[in-house]
């Protein structure tokens, strides 16, 4: 995306004032296109959304006309029929497409319902069974016994869960959270009422039979902070022992002992304890029961009594508490986010798809179909002679409203398919042939969208022009004059007064070696090579010596660098920092410099200025080239409605 901000000082976030397509004049016209107002108007909003001062319109109009002459360009060099522009910039347009290819009013019915679960708390009980067609049957069987009577619910999951933290429990569970489980799981247990049994769900990890056990408005969250005394894996001895030590520190704590130096000093919970025992704040079914029980069932500020749960003895501060958030932007955000991670990320754009297929009017033509389906059946596979048989079907295999799909079309994909038999070929074909109606349909979309809608053509235009722009502006400019050296030595022996030092400069080679001999070795083949050609001089050296010798071009002013300051101009040579293994070093080639006496010597300046020269010059012969006509009645009440 970096190349394309080239154009974007031309551009424009934020549309403000296109008219529809019936009031949104032409502008312009550039090399026989139409530009309309919406689109300067876009442009130029954008432009000076990015500036201190706001540039004037008649200034910012030859602007334009620039960057439309340079468009212009770009398309009779045929950069717009690249593979690389074509890739890129239907990824783009496809991307930026895709909310309007989605529907709101699902989305907005997924993000309300997943958003009323965080309002309620709901208990449940499960039965999990392998995720396996087995699993499936066992699952419906329990179902069906339990709903019969014929088997209770805690026995069924004693015998058969294979979750083993709820199983023992009589497959109790505990709450649900949100977001912490997978969404068919999480929806069937909202959607059950109490005491009823969840249809058999598959999770993707197993298949459940979920029991609702309560269902209550959401307690909130609570923020608490715990001294934990671990017992898990001590003998009766030295749990009893745990026992008297969180025994005794409660007692300290009734006496006025501060709760955040006693988790510091004691709690063998290492996460909370150096925070005092802060665990921040959490819901229910974030923490074991015995846990979240104590931490919910007291007011804010209390401590409460010793207690044991799996990990050890805890006691409990209730810092604060607070309710659900509300369903603003970042919540909104957050939930949209959850939802991209499972089934229901699909389910907008599949629902508005469906739409679009049926006011396209799209349909697949079933009589070529089963003509189709007689040709692979006849020859009983995929060939190169069926392929032909079937590119000879001059009839689309489907249509819809200001298009269709040819039989060849889909054939061109279906060659590159392997298939078993002429069976398994058909149902291919038949799935690509609904596939390809399916992007022909949102491709006219996209391109019906450019028409009606001003936000949507403008971005697509900006986008369109940007990797035009770059690409053209490399090739005659930036890249140009990087690569032109013999148009750049020309420019800057006829501007050479432009370029003057304050101070003498000193440029040379400098070779770096682990030794004088070595060296001695590299200026000895050095002499025997050109240095007219600066980089293939720095090759040719390294390749003969490779990773044994260093070299830098240098051009410095005295006491810009010590090692030049010592080598051109008779400084006291730098000490060694022994640690480099560079400990010898020569000048090749050095001398010092009045002022500078090539291109090489002043690069990054003039390369700026060619680049400048080259465009102005590009911009005259563009300004011969293609015709540009402004419609000046129509640029003046642009002007007075900017008053």
């Amino acid at each position: 995306m970096k190349k394309h901000l080239f154009a974007a000082a031309l551009t424009a976030a934020t549309f403000l004032g296109a008219a529809a397509a019936d009031k949104d004049p032409v502008l312009m016209t550039v090399d026989g296109r139409d530009v309309h107002v919406s689109e300067f108007e876009y442009l130029y909003n954008k432009n000076n959304s990015q500036q201190l001062q706001q540039q004037p319109l008649d200034e910012y109009l030859k602007m334009f006309i620039d960057y439309k002459l340079k468009v212009a360009d770009a398309e009779h060099a045929g950069l717009q029929n690249t593979p690389a522009f074509i890739g890129e910039f239907d990824n783009y347009r496809a991307e930026l497409a895709a909310p309007y290819l989605r529907s709101q009013a699902v989305e907005d019915s997924l993000v309300n319902e997943a958003y009323s679960h965080r309002l309620t708390d709901v208990y449940v009980s499960h039965i999990m069974l392998p995720n396996t067609p087995d699993g499936a049957k066992a699952a419906d069987s329990l179902r069906t016994a339990i709903l019969a009577g014929k088997l209770s619910f805690e026995d069924a999951a004693a015998a058969n869960s294979i979750d083993r933290g709820s199983s023992s429990r009589g497959g109790k569970m505990g709450y649900v959270v949100p977001d912490r489980f997978p969404w068919p799981f999480e929806k069937a247990s909202y959607d059950t009422a109490v005491g009823q049994l969840s249809p058999v769900v598959n999770s993707g990890m197993g298949f459940h039979i979920i029991r609702v056990e309560s269902r209550t408005p959401s307690a909130g969250e609570v923020d608490a902070s715990h001294i934990l005394l671990l017992t898990r894996g001590k003998s009766p001895e030295e749990t009893a022992a745990q026992k008297q030590r969180i025994d005794s520190l409660y007692n300290e704590l009734a006496a006025g002992a501060d709760f955040a130096e006693l988790a510091k000093k004691y709690s063998e919970d290492p996460g909370s304890a150096k925070k005092g025992g802060e665990l921040g704040f959490f819901g229910r079914g974030m923490m074991v029961p015995e846990f979240e029980e104590a931490a919910f069932g007291l007011e804010d500020g209390k401590v409460s009594k010793p207690f044991a749960s799996s990990f050890g003895y805890h006691i409990v501060k209730r810092n604060g508490h607070r309710g659900a958030s509300p369903l603003d932007d970042a919540m909104r955000k957050q939930l949209l986010g959850a939802m991209q991670r499972d089934e229901r990320a699909q389910a907008p754009q599949q629902v508005r798809v469906a739409e679009l297929m049926a006011q396209y009017s799209a349909t697949l033509n079933r009589p070529v179909l089963d003509e189709v389906h007689k040709v692979i059946l006849a020859a009983g596979t995929v060939d190169s002679t069926v392929i032909a048989a079937l590119n000879a079907i001059a009839k689309p295999v489907a249509s819809y409203k200001g298009g269709s799909v040819s039989v060849a079309d889909v054939a061109a994909k279906f060659a590159a398919v392997s298939v078993p038999d002429a069976d398994a070929a058909n149902v291919r074909f038949d799935m690509l042939a609904d596939e390809a109606l399916r992007n022909a349909v949102l491709a006219a979309v996209r391109e019906d969208l450019a028409k009606t809608n001003a936000d949507y053509r403008n971005l697509v235009n900006e986008y369109r022009d940007g990797i035009l722009l770059y690409e053209i502006a490399n090739r005659n400019v930036w890249d140009r004059a990087s690569k032109d050296h013999e148009g750049l030595e020309a420019f800057f022996k006829a501007n050479a007064g432009k370029y003057r030092w304050e101070q003498p400069k000193f440029k040379s080679y400098v070779f770096f070696a682990s030794s004088d001999s070595l060296l001695d070795k590299a200026v000895e083949y050095a002499d025997s090579l050109s240095t007219d050609d600066p980089t293939a001089f720095t090759q040719d050296m390294r390749k003969r010596f490779g990773r044994d010798i260093k070299i830098e071009r240098v051009i410095a002013a005295k006491g810009e660098n010590a090692i030049t300051d010592y080598l051109g101009f008779g400084a006291e040579k730098p000490a060694a920092d022994g640690k480099s293994k560079w400990t010898s070093y020569r000048a090749y080639k050095g001398r010092v410099l009045e002022q500078p006496e090539e291109a090489a010597d002043v690069r990054g300046a003039a390369v700026t200025d060619y680049q400048a020269k080259l465009e102005a010059d590009w911009l005259k012969e563009l300004h011969k080239r293609y015709k540009v006509k402004v419609n000046k009645k129509v640029f003046k009440k642009l002007k007075s409605e900017q008053k």
